[in-house]
């Protein structure tokens, strides 16, 4: 199989590991059990994005509307991925990036769009992680001081953080060794905000679930929350996540999976839940902010908030530096070689440099995550998965199979397109509100 040449044309040669074929890759490949993946994808999923959801989410859409599409969202999000890691491998090759498998199946305009349309969404996550964690570090400091410095500084000093993370800690396997210190730090700030939230509820006895706007405005702020519940529940990086699983792959993926939808999902519906309960539809958009109870328990849960999101936003940049480290280091020395340490601090240094500019200069939260939903993961989600079904076993499917995946690629189109527009008018409203630098 022939791949493009993104990573320098390194990819075009393959490496073989017992029974599959692979292009060749600086990162590792088949080394993590299914419950390691699992505790990736619940930890990473439980994130300070987290915070955002009740906002973004329910506020738009209201108790039922808001409710019903979380239930069906989820449920499709699961359903495709579930039908995506049926294609890791085919014809003994074994797809370790989604842009290698479109490109396989359609040819090499679709590697450029799914590659296009992935690192869109990661690139833009990277800045939506590096602005949640400087909120969270200003929000520390707003408790010490009434005066806090901008948030530009805690802008600079999380993407630091990051970057330092992700050169010591390069691949999504060798996070094998923090997972555990992820799911403490998941449970101390999921329970410690909960449990404000519930006092916080009962305490307020008027709350306002009325949606603002007018028709206009409720319509296009409903389809934003679709988005950003589609944001909730995936990644568009499958692909890249199920290369570090063992085989069987198609198995173990599928049990990482169902660990994500069913303990994860718990956690991160239940908080963004629990938020819109106590607050309402006037919830902040980063939901400490809103938070009663003495210092220490904001401070802890905003703490460990940022400690939590150096590790999970690493897994979802992690395709991003596995293309730049496969077309930078030499693929045949170990990634703490001398070459490839040098390498790596530069190609890191460059990435988070630019990542953490961006998002000084556009410190708009919410935007991030709409328009990552709308633009990207609806066809990463959704329309490409049935389209490969479509491909490689449609002529030998149901007619009833068919129609089924003829809809989804028709409506997830659709719904790309009317969401795209409805984050591009929010970030168009925003920008007439704040400005460049805004200390938000």
């Amino acid at each position: 199989m022939e791949v493009l040449s993104l990573e320098g044309g390194k990819s075009d040669h393959e490496q073989k590991q017992n029974e599959y074929t692979f292009a060749a890759t600086a990162h590792v490949v088949d080394n993590d059990s299914w419950q390691q993946v699992g505790l990736l994808l619940v930890t990473s999923f439980n994130c300070a994005y987290v915070l955002s959801f009740s906002s973004l989410m329910l506020a738009p859409l209201g108790w039922y509307w808001g409710l019903t599409c979380l239930v069906i969202i989820a449920a499709f999000a699961a359903y495709a991925n579930w039908l995506l890691a049926g294609f890791h491998v085919i014809s003994d090759h074994r797809f370790i990036r989604y842009r290698d498998l479109m490109g396989y199946v359609f040819g090499n305009r679709m590697y450029y769009v799914t590659w296009y349309l992935q690192f869109t969404t990661l690139i833009l996550g990277s800045m939506g992680f590096i602005l949640l964690g400087g909120r969270a570090l200003k929000e520390i400091n707003s408790e010490f001081s009434d005066s806090p410095m901008r948030l530009q500084v805690y802008i600079v000093a999380t993407g630091v953080v990051y970057f330092v993370f992700a050169y010591f800690v390069p691949t999504i396997s060798s996070m094998r060794n923090w997972l555990f210190s992820s799911a403490i730090l998941t449970v101390i700030y999921d329970a410690a905000i909960l449990v404000i939230l519930i006092k916080d509820g009962n305490r307020n006895k008027v709350k306002d679930y009325n949606i603002v706007g007018n028709k206009g405005e409720k319509a296009l702020n409903a389809f934003g929350a679709i988005a950003a519940i589609l944001v909730c529940n995936t990644s568009g990086i499958l692909p890249e996540i199920q290369s570090t699983v063992r085989k069987p792959v198609t198995t173990n993926m599928r049990k990482a999976l169902a660990t994500q939808y069913t303990i994860g999902l718990a956690i991160y519906y239940g908080i963004s839940i629990a938020g819109y309960w106590a607050y309402g539809a006037s919830v902040s958009t980063y939901l400490p902010e809103e938070l009663s109870g003495p210092t220490w328990a904001k401070v802890l849960i905003n703490g460990t908030a940022f400690l939590q999101s150096i590790m999970s936003q690493h897994m979802f940049v992690a395709p991003v530096h596995e293309a730049l480290d496969t077309r930078f280091q030499r693929l045949n020395e170990g990634m703490f070689s001398k070459y490839n340490l040098i390498c790596r601090f530069f190609v890191r240094l460059l990435f988070f440099g630019v990542n953490i500019l961006v998002a000084a200069l556009f410190p708009f939260m919410g935007d991030f995550v709409n328009l990552i939903g709308s633009f990207a993961l609806f066809p990463l989600t959704f329309v490409f998965p049935s389209m490969i079904f479509l491909k490689i076993k449609g002529k030998d499917g149901r007619k009833e199979q068919q129609l089924w995946h003829m809809a989804i690629v028709i409506f997830f189109s659709l719904m790309s397109i009317i969401t795209t527009a409805a984050a591009v008018r929010l970030i168009i409203n925003n920008t007439t509100m704040y400005h460049f630098f805004a200390n938000i």
